[in-house]
């Protein structure tokens, strides 16, 4: 969640007095109050309305759910006048392709203003933006650039110019090692031969995204009246809508917005940006009512849409362009709810004959796991999914052997585990620095093909680092005895191929095998890089679960 802060003297004069009602509105409309101190308010915003993460996109939304402002905001957007234009190179193509631009104009700028717009646009390069990597954003006083802007791609030893607060000239690399801001993106950048620049029809260069503006033209302040916005990064979508954010923040404060022509070439066309045109969605009355179990009708289902910023007509939603949240007709009807206040719903009993309680295979779970912690073991949880070279390749197992794959899978989590041995080698694989002893267990299903349908059963194991057979045999016999389970201990007929021969027993319970015990095998060890020793066992549960519950 991120945290907005604006003035509450601001809040009064343009929304109302900050009393205990207004304080539970706020609540209602989903934007919890997180602290008052003097004339500061800071309110929680949730990741999916990044609309709402300036004071002018919450005093929008806020206005709407108060019935004071109701109905999708219509913005006037002026046609690009001469030389409002972008000339995207083809050299970004591989780079940072996409860049999304605006001017605004007439704007009466301030320091509680600029100091906003910085908060909005740094709130955006963590969440939409992924900490930059999707979005960047840059606004630059409008009077010390010249249009046509250039969106090009260049050595990084060609790129020269001041940064941001600091008073000499680097190039692109001296950047990303000198300055604070390129120190801590420059992953962003890292293994590109050339840098993206942004640059005006003098070539002076605006910024180097995802980095840093110019200490010449990047920078705002109260007598700025005119101002260059671009957003700049992968993914097309996300820059259209940071853009609108931003815009219509502005907007709000008083400019005028004018869209700019995009121009990627010949043979990529032309494209416009900002544009504020709605998406259009349907919503039922009848899934509406059934969802929330309410009984509003179509007046009233229209009445609560527009408080939450739309139009409604002929059971069509106009969406406005800002907001990201609505994918689906659920999400109006969360917004349905939220208008109609969740204090307004009646809570009800189910008309069931049954109650729920904890299933007896969930409670020798909770108990084992108890005691396994009571003795110093940490649980795990891991992935049911895992892959094939940690199943087969590290365990030494032949490859012949099977294991039950994804169909085009899309991570490396391509294969359901066979055991729980392998997922406790991989933790102690990945904590190699962690301090010593390592004590972990894990209880999870495990998946099998048995005549070619898939099986799951519940196992459990454990495993300790550096350890031997004789401390993990005291460990698994204390959790017999405290369970009151007679197992037998022998030697083993079939043993797992990762442990050491001759440090390794069966488990078995009423003459039935449930698992193995042992040290694992060198070999094993080195292709998991653990170098530690370390002894472990997995049982199998379900003959447990049929002794106890029974």
């Amino acid at each position: 969640m991120a945290i907005v802060t604006f003035s509450k003297k601001q809040f009064e004069k343009d929304i109302g007095i900050f009393d205990e009602k207004i304080k539970d509105k706020i609540a209602m409309f989903g934007t919890p109050l997180e602290r008052e101190e003097g004339d500061s308010i800071s309110i929680e915003v949730f990741p999916n309305r990044p609309d709402l993460l300036s004071y002018q996109g919450f005093k929008r939304g806020f206005l709407g759910f108060l019935g004071k402002r109701t109905g999708l905001i219509q913005y006037k957007l002026s046609k690009p006048e001469e030389n409002y234009k972008v000339i995207i190179d083809s050299s970004v193509r591989d780079i940072r392709p996409y860049t999304a631009c605006a001017v605004i104009k007439g704007l009466q700028l301030d320091d509680e203003k600029i100091k906003e717009i910085i908060q909005v646009q740094e709130m955006l390069h963590l969440t939409l933006g992924r900490r930059r990597k999707k979005a960047a954003i840059g606004i630059y006083p409008l009077e010390k650039i010249q249009l046509p802007i250039t969106f090009r791609a260049v050595e990084p030893d060609k790129i020269k110019f001041t940064p941001l607060e600091m008073d000499k000239e680097l190039s692109g690399l001296e950047i990303l090692q000198k300055h604070s801001a390129g120190k801590e993106y420059a992953h962003l950048l890292a293994g590109k031969v050339k840098f993206p620049i942004f640059v005006d029809a003098k070539d002076q260069v605006l910024s180097m995204p995802p980095i840093i503006n110019s200490q010449l033209t990047g920078r705002i302040t109260s007598e700025t009246k005119d101002v260059f916005v671009e957003c700049s990064g992968s993914d097309m979508n996300i820059l259209k809508i940071c853009l609108n954010i931003i815009a219509t923040c502005f907007a709000d404060m008083g400019g005028k917005i004018y869209q700019m022509e995009l121009s990627r070439g010949q043979l990529r066309g032309k494209e416009t940006t900002p544009d504020f045109t709605p998406r259009v969605m349907k919503i039922s009355l009848e899934n509406t009512n059934k969802l929330l179990g309410t009984s509003i009708t179509e007046k009233e289902l229209k009445e609560c849409l527009e408080k939450m910023g739309y139009n409604y007509k002929s059971k069509l939603v106009e969406i406005p362009a800002w907001r990201t949240d609505i994918l689906h007709e659920v999400d109006l009807i969360e917004d349905v709810a939220i208008a109609y206040g969740y204090e307004n719903l009646v809570p009800e009993i189910p008309e069931i004959s049954t109650t729920g309680k904890e299933s007896g295979k969930e409670k020798i779970k909770r108990s084992i796991a108890l005691i396994l912690a009571g003795l110093g073991f940490l649980e795990a949880s891991s992935y049911h999914l895992t892959n094939k070279k940690a199943q087969i390749e590290n365990m030494n197992l032949p490859e012949k052997e099977r294991v039950i794959e994804v169909e085009q899978s899309k991570t490396e989590y391509n294969a359901l585990r066979k055991n729980l041995t392998h997922s406790l080698l991989k933790i102690l694989s990945e904590n190699v620095d962690s301090e010593y002893p390592q004590k972990i267990f894990e209880v999870g299903k495990i998946f099998n093909l048995v005549s070619e349908k898939i099986t799951e059963k519940e196992s459990l194991s454990l495993a300790i680092a550096p350890g031997n057979f004789t401390e993990t045999r005291q460990a698994i016999e204390y959790l017999f005895r405290m369970l009151e389970i007679n197992a037998v201990f022998s030697e083993p007929k079939n043993m797992p191929s990762w442990f050491i021969d001759g440090r390794t027993a069966e488990i078995s319970i009423n003459g039935k095998s449930i698992g193995f015990i042992g040290e694992i095998h060198p070999k094993i060890l080195k292709n998991w890089k653990i170098k530690m020793p370390v002894a472990l066992f997995e049982i199998d549960l379900e003959e447990i679960f049929k002794k106890l519950i029974a």
